[in-house]
């Protein structure tokens, strides 16, 4: 697994918010405006709301009357993925119409607080089966963009759901008005009956789980965790000069289930000017809560940055402080603020951990060459409430997710790459991972795509590879000069402390086990391997003596652990 790093110009602007702030003047297209009130609405909430089916009436009637259909879709048969991937080729050889944003003026001209207000009727819940329902988001403010929703039966034609003001509680601002009904939703949210639900719960009821809200993101939780990143159908141009483009899951079909079924499929068609696509989502909720996703893309036009299964997060400052050479510190009585805290990346010989940074004066992105890749990412290991103390937000709760490709395909020739945004603000998201292909995307041949989206919490766990090897759990930087002094004091030296837990690591002192350890500038110092009675695992310290003068970009430093010739531990591989 190799490394290639370097920077990117300060056009690139940070991601979708976690936390909005004030509200603010609708701006020109941006990534900040593109994704500002992504999940506000409820999902965006620390509790995910929750419903008793038991109360809630069936849909039928208007509920299911038509709306404005997806221009050109399949409206008299029933849809598959073979329909829709069709229909998006379809669109591919066609100009790129954009989806409709035209809005009336009271809700083009609500502010924060008004579109927060706007709340979906629980008892208007869309039964899917026995255990699973659906919730959809009203447009308004910054969600602008119409999707258009539909219910595919076990038997027959699709049927679209058309839009009634009843829905939804509008909220004081908008007390007794009323919208037509080709206003159409702003996007949808999943609800399932966990079958581990506390026995004081009313029978029946169902938590949230799954949000798609918002150009192609949709967010994922497992059972007993709270939403923290977000999973995309597509990343295009992530980084790079020109800007990034968003592309839209412009419709979705929910697809009803047999009625004790416990996995629910969607089906979802994107658009943008660089490509249409066809995707199905098999969802299977749980602890942990898994998504196999397929999907057919049809470029328009090339596409030299292409980010496939792209996974966006929040990282404002971690172990190390925000971690980056020279960064201001934060000022806040929290010990770490953050939805993600690493990159892990797997081969099938090799597991690599990369700890995320803030504070550069620029974006930066970093390339990890896999071959072949097993699978990749973001994940959150520090699990302490004690590590965040944030009562609210309770970021140990929140799920890492972990992209597994499937056998062949798509993820074959490429790399893993991981953009770092500088963020001083928590609300917004400012990591983005992604598998970019090493060829550009051309338009007239078509992109299949199989790979699978599994939560994780608590490490190790099933779906990522290599679990013998143990993980990283700790990453500190402090002077060397506390141990090792020197007169004058040089404030260069730096000492590296890393961490590692697992199974393979023996639970006391053994002299076989070493520290192999690699810069790519400056030099390293008196690596040392030592258990760690207190934790079980093992900790390496290996001073870092920089280059003079440092160079422009980031330096980086591996370590592991090793008996002889084999690896005991992940790889650490950190951006200095």
């Amino acid at each position: 697994m190799s490394v290639d790093t370097d920077s990117r110009g300060e056009d690139t602007q940070p991601t979708r918010p976690h936390r909005q702030p004030e509200a603010e003047r609708i701006d020109p297209p941006s990534r900040r405006r593109v994704l500002r009130t992504v999940l506000t609405a409820a999902a965006g909430s620390i509790v995910p709301s929750a419903i008793d089916l038991n109360d809630a009436r069936t849909w039928a009637g208007a509920a299911l009357q038509p709306q404005m259909p997806v221009s050109g879709g399949p409206q008299d048969g029933a849809m598959t993925f073979e329909t829709l991937s069709a229909e998006a080729q379809r669109r591919a050889a066609a100009p790129y119409a954009g989806p409709a944003t035209e809005l009336p003026p009271a809700l083009s001209g609500l502010d924060y607080d008004g579109y927060r207000s706007i709340v979906f009727q629980p008892s208007e819940s869309l039964p899917l089966g026995r255990h699973f329902s659906a919730q959809l988001f009203h447009r308004g403010f910054l969600q602008r963009k119409r999707v258009a929703l539909y219910l595919q039966p076990r038997n027959g034609p699709a049927r679209p759901i058309a839009y009634e003001s009843r829905l939804f509680d509008l909220g004081r601002r908008l007390a007794g008005q009323s919208f037509p009904a080709d206003l159409g939703f702003a996007g949808f949210r999943l609800h399932y009956a966990f079958p581990d639900t506390p026995a004081w719960r009313p029978k029946g009821f169902q938590e949230e789980f799954l949000v798609f809200l918002g150009a192609s993101y949709f967010r994922l939780r497992a059972a007993g965790q709270e939403y923290g990143l977000s999973a995309r159908g597509l990343a295009i141009g992530t980084g790079a000069p020109e800007g990034e483009e968003f592309p839209d899951f412009i419709a979705h079909w929910l697809c009803e289930p047999e009625p004790e079924a416990r996995s629910l499929t969607v089906l979802s068609l994107l658009d943008s000017p660089s490509v249409a696509g066809a995707y199905r989502f098999v969802i299977t909720p749980g602890d942990p809560a898994r998504i196999a996703v397929t999907a057919a893309l049809f470029p328009r036009q090339p596409i030299p940055r292409l980010g496939l299964a792209p996974l966006t997060s929040m990282f404002l400052y971690g172990q190390n402080g925000p971690g980056a050479r020279g960064a201001k510190p934060f000022d806040d009585f929290r010990p770490q603020v953050h939805d993600s805290d690493g990159l892990c990346v797997a081969t099938a010989a090799d597991r690599l951990w990369r700890p995320l940074v803030n504070g550069r004066k620029q974006p930066q992105i970093s390339a990890f060459a896999a071959k072949p890749l097993a699978g990749f990412g973001l994940l959150q290991r520090e699990r302490n409430f004690a590590a965040y103390l944030d009562v609210e937000a309770r970021q140990e709760a929140r799920p890492g997710l972990w992209v597994a490709p499937g056998p062949e395909g798509a993820f074959a020739e490429g790399a893993v790459q991981l953009y770092e945004i500088p963020s001083a603000e928590e609300y917004m998201d400012n990591i983005v991972a992604a598998f970019v292909p090493a060829v550009p995307v051309q338009p007239g041949t078509a992109l299949h795509l199989a790979y699978g989206l599994t939560t994780v919490g608590a490490e190790p766990v099933d779906a990522i590879p290599q679990p013998a090897l143990a993980r990283v759990t700790e990453t500190r930087f402090g002077s060397a000069e506390r141990l090792r002094p020197t007169n004058p004091p040089n404030p260069e030296r730096r000492l590296c402390v890393i961490d590692f837990e697992g199974p393979s690591l023996p639970k006391g002192a053994d002299a076989t086990i070493a520290a192999e350890v690699s810069a790519s500038a400056g030099t390293l110092h008196e690596p040392v391997a030592n258990v760690v009675p207190q934790t079980g695992g093992w900790r390496i310290y290996v001073e870092w003596r920089p280059p003079q003068p440092m160079p422009a970009g980031d330096v980086i430093l591996r370590a592991r652990l090793v008996r002889g010739a084999t690896p005991l531990s992940e790889t650490w591989d950190a951006a200095v």
